[in-house]
């Protein structure tokens, strides 16, 4: 099935596809996935917290929220050398992507000189570096792209309707606007949100939208399922049905057919069978290791055990260079993912 690559869909267009029949919904999202991606390769990247706690944004998702009495006790920003070093441990793990995650709105300059040099060892081991750091500027950006970053992390988060009811402390519209100034610096950029935070299917619809119609598709797609942690106030917020979850990745798969569509936050959660499921519908990344930011994720040999099950194998970075297509430009921050 040839990809038809849109930036103009409609609200209706997208919930038609949620609502499709679910083998229809698979069928279709499993073609375009074939057509575009070898379907038993999932590129693997790792994910460190390289600053823990104390951020003064109020996502209400967050364990990392200074405001929330979670139990987490705030870190300062690593020191290089120890960031480089479990950088190392993944690539020996079998990432080939490493991602850097500070609890920030948004840098300071002074962190920002660390974070590159950060950025230019883990390139020196042959790995893509990945960072999100909150907001940035147009300087700021430009800084990374220097440093030798090759995908700038902001998540959406959620539809545009949905938004003031879980983020006060920032707009809509800065989200957009970093994702802007990371596309004009020349990054690729991630982006993606989190599902299970109490949203109707048509609030989904209108979070897959917004990431289809933006000026260029997100290089990767981060699907999150939230994580719900004791002090925020989603806690205790009803389960995502897992075959919405799929539903929610087999439709990112048709929207944004040449992304890397990841499945992030919640896959601690997840039977093996609803991982597999979600393969099925066009995910073709993760994130490995044992923590994502402050959450459990499973562990590497649970991850190879896996793939040995369903005749996976890793993606190799030259591989993921060329199958990501000129159009899409790999973007958000999010303390879940």
């Amino acid at each position: 099935m040839t990809a038809v690559i849109r930036h103009d869909y409609s609200r209706a267009e997208v919930l038609a596809l949620l609502d499709l029949p679910f083998a229809d919904l698979m069928h279709r999202a499993g073609e375009i996935h074939c057509a575009n991606f070898d379907p038993n390769q999932v590129q693997v990247s790792t994910l460190l917290s390289i600053k823990t706690g104390g951020c003064p944004e109020d996502c209400a998702y967050c364990p990392q929220a200074a405001r929330y009495d979670t139990g987490l006790k705030a870190q300062k920003l690593m020191e290089v050398d120890d960031v480089l070093a479990k950088a190392a441990q993944a690539k020996a793990a079998g990432a080939t992507r490493f991602c850097m995650g500070a609890a920030w709105r948004s840098p300071k300059d002074r962190d920002l000189e660390k974070v590159a040099a950060m950025v230019q060892g883990v390139r020196a081991m042959g790995m893509e570096a990945c960072a999100t750091l909150g907001m940035l500027n147009a300087d700021q950006a430009k800084r990374l792209k220097e440093a030798g970053l090759d995908y700038y992390n902001h998540n959406l988060d959620t539809g545009p309707d949905e938004y003031a009811d879980i983020i006060k402390t920032r707009e809509y519209q800065d989200r957009l606007d970093t994702l802007e100034n990371v596309r004009e610096a020349g990054l690729k950029t991630c982006c993606g949100g989190i599902v299970g935070m109490g949203e109707s299917r048509e609030q989904r619809a209108a979070l897959l939208q917004t990431l289809a119609n933006l000026p260029e598709h997100p290089g990767s797609v981060p699907i999150n399922r939230l994580v719900q942690v004791a002090g925020t106030p989603l806690h205790g917020t009803a389960l995502l049905d897992g075959f919405e979850f799929v539903r929610t990745v087999a439709v990112a798969r048709i929207l944004m057919p040449h992304s890397m569509v990841r499945l992030s936050a919640g896959r601690a959660e997840m039977s093996e069978e609803l991982q597999a499921m979600c393969f099925l519908a066009g995910a073709n990344s993760i994130f490995y290791g044992e923590k994502l930011l402050t959450t459990g994720n499973p562990d590497v040999e649970a991850d190879q055990a896996l793939f040995a099950k369903l005749g996976i194998t890793g993606m190799p970075v030259t591989e993921q260079s060329t199958t990501v297509h000129a159009d899409v430009l790999c973007q958000d921050r999010s303390c879940a993912a």
